[in-house]
Order: structure tokens, then C-alpha cells, then sequence
């Protein structure tokens, strides 16, 4: 999404940083120090910036929502059940946990359940789009009488999580997860029951068991022995025979399922009904003999009767398609993810991932004319001199592009032996690394911050949401640790856990930490061990559950842990980059690209996704409707840990056409990331087309020196070889016209031989790239002078006080609680019909500055200041449209004489692609203010409303009266 646990991680040749690294974990779980080796962090905010929270008041503290028996340490976020815990927008109870095969919703009664097997199609073919399979409760699960005001986290597991609900009488456990097509429940205080909307379909009713159909999908409800079940109306109930335990299966039947089949498979899932799933564990393995990681899925049971052991569990294709030793029954489940395949009577299962190899950057092979070469010299010239990372914006992820982008300049100068610029572009990510890595008392900038509360590091200054919603660390500190892995090679003083090291270690751990000892932050935050893939979204607090679009930014991530912990010996934090990179690149394929053509539904008329929804997928971004942009933002960066794009290359060329299709021609924007990736599919067409195009803007975190590096090197070496691996992580193979070019880069002080598994072997210099096959450009330097590129654009400007004229003077006002009229108009009184307001699309990107606004005015206000704050609540609307932000400010005119002393800016409100109201209201937090409140005198409010982001009108609900409910409101912060 973008709103666009202590050990030590050192092992083998860092011998000291292991040390260092144990003293650090202390100093950190104590909170008296904030050093970490040269570098350090803050534990108090900056002034004026707000904790992440949850809803209103009550959640800058996560720790409320779980009972006792939850983990110690750091609360998960960023995961697929995460609006459980984080409580954003909802206060009790979560929005809807995709799982799959079901999907699952708490309510005050218990669990609500649904299993939707017909995708909801919308959009158009050449434009955005988008699928779900949108939660409806098929029944409740839940204990006869239940009426909990909330639900709490009882504990969670790598990919479980058990909701908790009690109403004082009675209790309700319920253990659910990824690829679980059980619930098991734990009840007290009453009998167990299920709650459906209709008198079930029942088809089975024997002793302990019964199985019923919702929506044409068969489930079975298994009691302990002994028990039997009561159907009556719409309830189905059971004593439990005295017992606290119950589970119910979703069968993987169909219409068609003869009965005799679908009974089968009901006294197979009964064989382990009563076998609770109550922990689970990934285990991972890089084997560098055969380049393949290893991962086992582990399951622990408790036998709540008899002694039974394994379990029924289902795997999304990215993993039955990498499955090593076990077989899957022949029945399927239909999921937002494609086909799940299931396996009966297991413990664990494991796959097997190819890892194909990532380098530091493309090496630089080409023909010996030099006049390619004095190209792109003259590039370099242009993007190394002066401050390479001038134009680019103060925060987190516009730094990281900086970085990023500088690091990749640096590779590409150390490769060409212009010794000189590469030491200058190294210099100035050294100094701004080194700057963010050292916090001084009072600093507000350029500073990271631990938040003991959450269990996360928030950089400062934040953006994206990156610290009220812990949206995007893995995107935004992936550029920095693949800055310092390029500088560690060339300055391994600075990476040293006794210098810097510690702190670029400390943004790997909260990312996604690899340590599930540390209690600082949690096991691998960002990563979705059993779904394959990251979630941007800290809270997953939509109504189609988590989202992530840039796959390519996660991407980023795992590439740099692989670079890092190669660069420093840290083969813990290298096996963890190995494992999520060919883990992600799997799910890639399937999920954003679908190149198999299996996954997305038959309807969808899209090629690929911008964006991956925990119900479903969209054809869109948070910030653009361009087709190059929702393409585009799933390639970014393109660096050496790209190659992954290229793994199917026959797909590039289909996701090529789609965008020109969509687009109506060729780019027009991001050229040079989509001819890069175009690149990996056919080399010579993306040089063609840069040659006859070479007076594009680079996009921000590009430059034309590294885009024409990439592409005339890979129109030289070909396509990725997947037929062939090497023994060390640093390495690539390339075909063209049958002819292979061996590739690998040793990152050690000593000279390191490489065998490939065709047989061939390459000796690789210390601290080089070194390729066969091909003429390797040296030296030169290049007097050519290419097209100016455009420096990067920052973000759009904070906001400045409105200056136009308000309303004259109106009749004193009586109440400090406002309506929102039609008008549009601020009433003291409510109106008698609810209505709706339509807010114009942004259309671009308007965080914090209004654009086409909405604009409801009160004037003739007389009254003191209370000591409370600005209160607003409103419900908005953005129907099935995704991408969608909708933004508050409001000023105060305090003698009505057109100067505006006070004005605040309210976060922007992301809304989900659900139609359906939603609830915005201050509680986002402040995005900036300016001014301060004083005695009003004749004085004016202003509430402005405009869409900061998205492609598509917002509608705002308006004069509501109080049997309409849902009133919006402003409630300003005065006695009058």
C-alpha cells in the first residue's frame, strides 16, 4: 500500500559484530540507550508527531486488543488478520480476514464465516479493473447467547491467529489461518451454535457430526464424541456433551460432487477434526550445491480427544507447484489466489525453490566500436556530477530513491574504472546514510525512532503513512540497506556492526526480521510467510483486507538482504533474503503477473495486476490511472535483483502489449522502467526503442546512465537462463542465439572460483563482477552529450493557509456541533433527508493541498476556546473504485475578517473498494498545522473536503437527520 527480535543477525567472519550485536540487544531491550555501535536511534518522537493508533483514542497502545495468553514482545503487523489487532477504522471488532479458502468476520455474536467462489467483476478492459471474491457470511460460529462488546487477539502463530470474545457469561476461541479449511473453536458459558440467515440446507445429521450447504458449498460441524447436534430455524446448536471443543471444515465439493464422494471426504476431514491446529512454523534452508531454498510449512496439533496427530491443510499455487514428497487429493478450492490444492494426514509440508541468482548490477558486456560506451560515459557525466541526490524529497522513501538511485550509478562507474565519480556518489550516500543513522537530542529530522508500544522503527520525516499506519517499511528501508550493501563492498569499515552495521541491521529487523527470538519487533513484519508475498498495509483495515501493489519495491528488500549479508558475512540475514526473494518471485508470477494464465479469473480482462487485495486483485494503483504507472510500479526498481522478471520471458511481451494496448500506444511516462523490463524479454526491441526515444524524463529513481547500461548490456547477453545455477548467491547466466554468458560477483577479499551446474566453472577476482562468453567494456571515458534528463520532482507543496474571502457576517450561532448541508452549508441544526455530496477525483496527487474541494462554510461564531480539539466524522463513499484518498482541512477565521489563524490538515482517509459507507474523522491524525486558536468573534469555520489521490468522484453523506443516521458532522472546538 501506498498512500501514493534481539539476537544477534552477525555470523561467520563477523566475529566482532556477533559480540557487539549481544551488548546492542541489551542496550535496545532496555530502552537507557539509543547507540548502536556509531550510529543511533531516538525513542521519543519528534514534537508534533503522533504515535500510530488505532481507532479514536483508544489505540496507540496494540497491547489492549490481546489477552494474556498472547505472545510476549512486539505485536504482529502488516499481515492478513492484522485489522484484528490494529483496529483502524473499526472499533470492536476487524474488518474481513481473507484466509483462504474462507474468509472470516468477527461479530459481538462470534465469527462470520464465508467461502464466495464467484468473482465480482468491474472496470473495463483497457482500463482500470479490478476482481473480488467479497466476504458474505455464509453462518456465525459462535456460543449460544453471545454477546461480546469487542474481540481480542488470544495469540497468534507464523499464520495462524485465535480471536477471543467474552461477554462476562461466556467465552469464544476460535483458531484460524492461511490454507485452513477448519475452524476449531473453544467455547464456555453455553452450547456451541451456528447462526445462518435462513434455515440451513441440511444434508447429514449423525450423532456428532452434521453437514449442511450455504451458497451451494458443503460444510460439516464435528462435536465430540458422545455429542449430537439440534437444527431449529436458523440455528444449529450443541451441548458438546459437556466438552468445550468443536471445529467446523469447508469441503472442497462442488453441485456436481456425487454424494458418496462428498461423504467421503467428510469422513477424511473427521479422521483429524478433533487434531486443533494450535502453532505453526516456517523453517528455511539454502542449499548452494543446487541453488534451491527449502521451506517447511509446520503444523502442531493437540489431540482435544484421543491421540490423532497431522492435519487437513490447502496450498495456493506458488506452492503445490514448488511441493517436494507429498500429493494433493484431486479436489480444489477456488481462492483470490487461484486453485488451492489440499493435503489430508500431515504434519508439514516443504518446497523446493529454484534460486536463479541476482548480482549487483548487470555486468557491462558489449561490442568493441566504443561509441555505445562513450554514450553512456557521457550519461554518467551528467547524473555524477554536482549533488547526486539533489530534487529529491527529505523523507523515507524519497531518500531511499535517492540512494537508490546512486548506488545504482556507483556500480556502473566502478564497472567502467572511473574510479573518481564512483568514490563521489559513494561519498554522498555515506554522508546521508550516516546522517539518518544518527540521532541528536531536539533533531526532528532525518532520524529513526523506536516505538516500544508498537514494536517498530518509524524514520522521520515519515510519509505514506509509513508512521501513523506503519504502511511500507519493507519499500521504503529496502533502498537504504541496498545503498549500504553497495557501499559496504567498497567501504566495509562503515558496514561494521561497531560502526554503521548495527543500524542498517536494525531496519532489516523491523521490516522483517528473521530472529522470531527478538521480542524488539516481530517475526518477519511484512512478509506473508504462508501467502508468499508482503502486505504494505499495516492495518489491513479494508473491507477487501490487506494490499500491496509494488511486488518489485518488496522485491527490492529481499535483493538487498541477499547484497547486505553477503557484503558482511551475515548469512542469516542473506538466508532470509534468499528465501523471501524466491518465495515472492513465485507468487509474483502467479499473483501480479498470472503468467500461467491459471490464476486470475476467466472474466478478468487483464494480463496483470497493479495491485494484489487480500479478496481479490485490481488493475490500479493507489496514485494513477496510467496504464505504464500500474504496470510500471510492479518493475521499480530495476536493479540486479530484477533478473526475477525475466524468469518467463514470452510473458514480458504480453505484459508489454497490454500496457500499449491500454495506453493507446507506446509509454509516454516511466519509458525507461518499462523498456527495462521489456528488456528482459527481448533486449535488441528495448534498445530500439530508448534510441528512438532518448529525449524521455527518467522517472524519479532512474537515470538514463543506468537505463541505457541495463539495456544495451542485456540486448548484448540475452535472456535469463533458468536451465542453469551456480553454487553462490552472487550470479546469473544469460542466453542469446544459443551462446551462454556465465556471471558472477565475489564480494570477498580473495579470489573465488564458481561452478555452474552445466559443469562450467568461473574464477571471479576479489571484489568483481566476472563474466564468460562476452567482450567486457573497460575503461573510458566519453565527451558525448546526451539529452538533458529532468531532476526528480518532489511532492506536491504542504499546505498554505487559504486566502480567499469567507461568507460576510450571519446570525450568531448557538452550538458548536455542525452538520454537513447540502450547499454545501454547516448547519446548527440536522437536515431531514439523507443525500449525498460528489467530491471530485484528484487525479493526481493532492496529499495536503486542495484540489477542487468541497467547501462548507459557518460564519457569525462568538465563543472561547474549551481545551478540546477539532472533531469531525464523515462518511464517505467511494463505491468498488480502488486507489481512492480523501482529505479534511479545517481553518478558523477568528473575526471574520478573511485571515485564516488557524488552519489544520487532516491525514488523508484511504478508502476501500467496497461500496458502502465508511467512517473518516479526525482520529487519522494531523498532516500539518499552522497558527493557533484564540477567541472567536464574529468568527468563520471552514471545512474543506477534496480527493487527494485517485482516478474516480468520492461521494461525502449530508443531510442525514438523526432517523437517517450516520449524520456528518463537525463539532469545533468552542463554547459559544
Amino acid at each position: 500500500m501506498r498512500l501514493t527480535r534481539g539476537r544477534p543477525l552477525f555470523t561467520g567472519a563477523a566475529a566482532l559484530a556477533l559480540v557487539a550485536s549481544a551488548v546492542t540487544f541489551v542496550a535496545l531491550q532496555s530502552a537507557a540507550a539509543d547507540t548502536l555501535g556509531s550510529g543511533s536511534y531516538a525513542t521519543t518522537r519528534p514534537a508534533g508527531q503522533a504515535p500510530p493508533a488505532g481507532c479514536g483514542s483508544i489505540g496507540t497502545n496494540p497491547r489492549q486488543w490481546v489477552t494474556a495468553n498472547a505472545p510476549a514482545g512486539a505485536v504482529p503487523t502488516n499481515d492478513w488478520w492484522s485489522s484484528l489487532l490494529f483496529k483502524k477504522f473499526n472499533c470492536s471488532y476487524s474488518e474481513p480476514l481473507n484466509a483462504h479458502p474462507m474468509a472470516f468476520k468477527p461479530a459481538n455474536n462470534g465469527l462470520g464465516v464465508s467461502y464466495t467462489t464467484d468473482a465480482a467483476i468491474s472496470g473495463t478492459a483497457t482500463g482500470v479493473g479490478e476482481y473480488h471474491y467479497p466476504y458474505t457470511t455464509d453462518f456465525t460460529l459462535g456460543v449460544a447467547g453471545l454477546n461480546s462488546p469487542d474481540t481480542k487477539v488470544d495469540g497468534w502463530t507464523d499464520w495462524t491467529v485465535t480471536p477471543y470474545w467474552s461477554d462476562g457469561a461466556r467465552t469464544l476461541r476460535a483458531t484460524i489461518g492461511h490454507g485452513l479449511p477448519f475452524v476449531y473453536a473453544r467455547t464456555s458459558g453455553g452450547s456451541a451454535q451456528l447462526t445462518f440467515g435462513g434455515p440451513p440446507a441440511v444434508w447429514s445429521n449423525s450423532g456428532a457430526r452434521i453437514g449442511f450447504t450455504v451458497r451451494g458449498h458443503d460444510f460439516v460441524a464435528y462435536a465430540p464424541t458422545g455429542a449430537t447436534w439440534t437444527v431449529s430455524g436458523s440455528t444449529i446448536t450443541s451441548t458438546l456433551a459437556g466438552k468445550d471443543y468443536y471445529s467446523v471444515a469447508l469441503l472442497p465439493t462442488t453441485t456436481s460432487t456425487p454424494a458418496a464422494d462428498r461423504t467421503a471426504l467428510a469422513n477424511t476431514y473427521g479422521t483429524y477434526a478433533h487434531n486443533h491446529v494450535t502453532g505453526t512454523r516456517v523453517s528455511w534452508a539454502y542449499n548452494a550445491g543446487t541453488s534451491t531454498v527449502n521451506a517447511t510449512y509446520a503444523f502442531t496439533t493437540t489431540a482435544r480427544e484421543g491421540s490423532g496427530s497431522g492435519t487437513v491443510v490447502s496450498l495456493y499455487p506458488h506452492q503445490w507447484k514448488n511441493l517436494t514428497g507429498a500429493t494433493p487429493i484431486a479436489q480444489t478450492y477456488v481462492s483470490a489466489r487461484g486453485p488451492m490444492k489440499t493435503l489430508t494426514g500431515v504434519s508439514s509440508f516443504t518446497t523446493g525453490t529454484k534460486y536463479q541468482g541476482v548480482l549487483p548490477e548487470i555486468p557491462a558486456v558489449a561490442d568493441s566500436s566504443g561509441a555505445d560506451l562513450a554514450t553512456l560515459g557521457g550519461y554518467l557525466d551528467q547524473a555524477a556530477s554536482g549533488d547526486p541526490l539533489a530534487g529529491f524529497g527529505d523523507d523515507t522513501y524519497w531518500t531511499g530513491k535517492g540512494v537508490g538511485r546512486a548506488a545504482r550509478l556507483a556500480e556502473i562507474a566502478d564497472q567502467l574504472g572511473r574510479t573518481a565519480q564512483r568514490d563521489a556518489l559513494l561519498s554522498a550516500i555515506r554522508t546521508r546514510l550516516t546522517n539518518w543513522f544518527t540521532a541528536s537530542p531536539g533533531e526532528a529530522t532525518r532520524l529513526f525512532v523506536y516505538d516500544a508500544n508498537w514494536g517498530t522503527l518509524i524514520g522521520y520525516p515519515a510519509s505514506y503513512g509509513s508512521d501513523s499506519e506503519l504502511n511500507d517499511h519493507h519499500f521504503h528501508y529496502g533502498y537504504y540497506i541496498a545503498a549500504a550493501a553497495t557501499l559496504a563492498k567498497f567501504d566495509p569499515a562503515w558496514a561494521a556492526s561497531n560502526a554503521y552495521g548495527s543500524m542498517v541491521n536494525l531496519l532489516i529487523r523491523d521490516a522483517n526480521n528473521p530472529d522470531r527470538n527478538d521480542t524488539m519487533f516481530p517475526f518477519l513484519r511484512d512478509f506473508d510467510i504462508y501467502a508468499g508475498h508482503d502486505w504494505a498495509s499495516g492495518h489491513g483495515a479494508f473491507g477487501a483486507g490487506n494490499n500491496q501493489e509494488s511486488s518489485s519495491e518488496g522485491m527490492n528488500f529481499a535483493n538487498a538482504l541477499i547484497q547486505w549479508g553477503q557484503a558482511t558475512g551475515n548469512t542469516a540475514v542473506r538466508d532470509a533474503g534468499l528465501y523471501i526473494y524466491t518465495t515472492q518471485a513465485q507468487a509474483i508470477q502467479e499473483y501480479w503477473f498470472d503468467s500461467s494464465n491459471q490464476n486470475f479469473p476467466s472474466t478478468f480482462a487483464h494480463n496483470t495486476v497493479g495491485m494484489v487485495w487480500g479478496d481479490g486483485g485490481a488493475y490500479a494503483t493507489w496514485f494513477s490511472a496510467e496504464p505504464e504507472m500500474i504496470q510500471g510500479i510492479n518493475m521499480l526498481p530495476i536493479t540486479g535483483g530484477s533478473l526475477y522478471m525475466g524468469y518467463k520471458p514470452a510473458y514480458n511481451s504480453v505484459n508489454w502489449n497490454e500496457m500499449v494496448t491500454n495506453n493507446g500506444g507506446p509509454p509516454t511516462v516511466w519509458q525507461d522502467v518499462l523498456w527495462s523490463f521489456q528488456a528482459l524479454g527481448n533486449g535488441d526491441t528495448a534498445l530500439a526503442n530508448f534510441r528512438a526515444n532518448s529525449g524521455y524524463t527518467p522517472e524519479e529513481g532512474e537515470s538514463k546512465a543506468h537505463t541505457f547500461h541495463w539495456l544495451r548490456n542485456l540486448a548484448a547477453l540475452g535472456q535469463v537462463d533458468t536451465s542453469v545455477t551456480a553454487n553462490t548467491p552472487l550470479y546469473a547466466v544469460f542466453t542469446k542465439n544459443g551462446a551462454k554468458t556465465y556471471v558472477a560477483s565475489n564480494l570477498t577479499g580473495s579470489p573465488l572460483t564458481v561452478t555452474f551446474s552445466d559443469g562450467r566453472t568461473l574464477t571471479v577476482p576479489a571484489g568483481k563482477t566476472a563474466t564468460t562468453g562476452a567482450f567486457t567494456w573497460v575503461g573510458g571515458g566519453g565527451t558525448s552529450n546526451p539529452p538533458t534528463s529532468q531532476p526528480p520532482t518532489s511532492n506536491p507543496p504542504s499546505s498554505q493557509p487559504p486566502s480567499s474571502q469567507p461568507p460576510s457576517s450571519q446570525p450568531p450561532v448557538g452550538s458548536n456541533l455542525f452538520y454537513l448541508r447540502s450547499g454545501p452549508a454547516l448547519n446548527t441544526t440536522a437536515g431531514t433527508a439523507a443525500g449525498t455530496q460528489t467530491v471530485s477525483a484528484a487525479n493526481g496527487n493532492y496529499d495536503g493541498t486542495p484540489h477542487n474541494p468541497v467547501t462548507y462554510t459557518k460564519c457569525g461564531i462568538t465563543g472561547s476556546t474549551n481545551g478540546q480539539a477539532t472533531a469531525f466524522t464523515l462518511y464517505v463513499d467511494a463505491g468498488n473504485t480502488v486507489g481512492q484518498g480523501i482529505q479534511v482541512r479545517v481553518s478558523y477565521d477568528l473575526t471574520n475578517n478573511g485571515s485564516y489563524e488557524r488552519v489544520e490538515t487532516y491525514r488523508y482517509f484511504a478508502t476501500d473498494p467496497v461500496p458502502g459507507t465508511e467512517t473518516y474523522t479526525q482520529a487519522v491524525g494531523l498532516a500539518s498545522s499552522s497558527g493557533s486558536l484564540g477567541a472567536m468573534s464574529n468568527g468563520c469555520v471552514r471545512m474543506e473536503v477534496w480527493n487527494a489521490i485517485g482516478n474516480a468522484a468520492t461521494t461525502v453523506r449530508i443531510d442525514a437527520s438523526a432517523a437517517n443516521g450516520n449524520q456528518s458532522t463537525l463539532r469545533i472546538p468552542y463554547t459559544v
